[in-house]
């Protein structure tokens, strides 16, 4: 088997991976969370469009609602079933093999997916690459920020990551020294 997590830096693209050559990533939280993951994108040289093989147990959800404000993500299920949840509830999606379903930026688009099935739940996750951007998470009030790689992409090459209160507010001034004696 090869890393899952290490692209290749000495051959050209295009480049052909097989899916099956690399180890999962598992990731488990609480009791709530757990999925187990194959960043294709990345694996194959992949630069401004990510792809994410994704398999989530019965019972469980790979991440907390959320939207994007600078990338795009889609969906394409593989097998099993679940369900997509909107923030609002009204357009929820059922999930089974063959369904693709777009995501684009902003609040409107808040998502989260729950395997509600009896089989393992495989998809691809379809992403645009773009940095910065910022994931919003309704249900917690918080914001993730990320710089110099996106969410999915190459955490060593992030020049700011960060979680925070979506109302931790502060105005463009504070905190500077707007006076040469020092003072604010």
């Amino acid at each position: 088997m090869v890393d899952s997590q290490t692209p290749p830096s000495d051959e050209p693209s295009p480049r052909a991976i097989d899916e099956h050559d690399h180890e999962w990533v598992e990731s488990e939280t609480g009791d709530r969370f757990s999925f187990r993951r194959k960043q294709l994108g990345a694996l194959a040289g992949g630069q401004d469009l990510g792809c994410s093989l994704y398999e989530v147990p019965p019972g469980k959800r790979p991440w907390p609602t959320h939207y994007h404000e600078g990338n795009e993500e889609a969906l394409y299920v593989l097998s099993g079933t679940g369900t997509l949840h909107t923030r609002e509830g009204a357009d929820d999606c059922s999930l089974s093999s063959g369904t693709y379903v777009a995501l684009p930026t902003g609040e409107e688009f808040a998502r989260q997916i729950e395997n509600d099935g009896d089989e393992p739940l495989q998809y691809l996750a379809i992403s645009t690459m773009n940095a910065p951007d910022v994931a919003v998470y309704p249900d917690s009030n918080k914001v993730g920020v990320f710089c110099g790689s996106p969410p999915g992409g190459d955490k060593e090459a992030r020049t700011l990551h960060g979680y925070f209160p979506h109302d931790a507010a502060v105005g463009y001034w504070d905190g500077e020294q707007t006076s040469d004696d020092g003072s604010e």
